[in-house]
């Protein structure tokens, strides 16, 4: 068993996904990481100093500390359940970054991949067979 496990382990596709879900893992980070410190700023100072991950609703009030509550994270320490759609927004955003970057490097693989078709092989009939084509025309005629 441990010598059938080994194999399974060790085929290039088994290796190849690890490392991207290793890659993919990290490309994870940076993006979170594009979209809260470059990305949502920015946008949130244009659209009227928003900060996108304090945008909530209320739901219930803690049990600590009644409302209303300055920070998503006030309200979290307080007990209160809200409703986060500013995180929502966030990882909207990050989704179409992550997407829009995959289908750029799709496109590029299958661009490297795309070769031109082979340009069609003309066989040369062999000269025996054009003779007999010859006399068969000939004949019907």
């Amino acid at each position: 068993m441990f010598k059938e496990f080994r194999e399974f382990a060790m085929r290039g596709n088994v290796i190849d996904l690890a490392v991207g879900v290793v890659i993919g893992a990290a490309f994870g980070k940076i993006v979170d990481s594009l979209v809260k410190d470059i990305i949502m700023p920015p946008l949130g100072f244009l659209i009227g100093k928003v900060d996108f991950t304090n945008m909530f609703v209320t739901l219930v009030d803690g049990t600590k500390v009644a409302g209303p509550y300055e920070t998503l994270k006030a309200a979290q320490d307080a007990g209160a359940v809200t409703l986060n759609f500013g995180l929502f927004i966030n990882s909207m955003i990050s989704f179409t970054i992550v997407a829009f970057a995959i289908f750029l490097v799709v496109k590029a693989m299958n661009k490297m991949k795309r070769e031109e078709a082979p340009a069609p092989v003309v066989v040369e009939t062999p000269e025996e067979i054009a003779l007999l084509r010859e006399i068969r025309d000939s004949l019907k005629k």
